[in-house]
């Protein structure tokens, strides 16, 4: 979803230490997401299913963020973020499991759609494409019946 790395510094000057900054901080935030994904799944493999297709997506941002900075990390799979810091807390019910995953995509699709305020076009559009694609997980995460 969104998920162009055409380069935004062409033409913006001073902005591409700022969009340095903001693609490898949004990098990072999706690499964050994507551990709680695998700690979510870990915990309650019965949502392999209907967590497998968000993640997917997940690692796909973090990539196209990635693209676009100096050092890129690992891929999306599991045994490369988990040694990369401990796995989140996650709830021992289903249900609570799923509301923090919704609650943490809300959460990072705003601060994306703050973020996109202060870089430069390309990097703005990623953001914002991410940032809706966040905002749906978010509302897949807490509708009910499976997905």
């Amino acid at each position: 979803m969104g998920c162009s790395t055409d380069s935004d510094s062409a033409g913006s000057g001073g902005s591409t230490s700022v969009s340095a900054r903001a693609r490898a901080r949004a990098a990072r935030d999706s690499r964050g997401l994507l551990r709680q994904y695998d700690a979510v799944l870990a915990a309650h493999p019965a949502l392999a299913e209907r967590l497998r297709p968000l993640r997917a997506e997940v690692a796909a941002h973090a990539v196209a963020f990635e693209e676009g900075t100096a050092s890129p990390t690992a891929t999306g799979s599991p045994s490369a973020t988990a040694s990369a810091s401990p796995s989140p807390t996650v709830p021992a019910d289903e249900k609570s499991a799923l509301a923090a995953l919704a609650t943490a995509e809300r959460s990072l699709a705003d601060q994306r759609a703050k973020a996109l305020l202060d870089v430069p076009g390309e990097l703005a559009r990623l953001l914002a494409g991410v940032a809706a694609a966040g905002a749906g997980h978010a509302y897949l995460l807490t509708t009910k019946g499976d997905r």
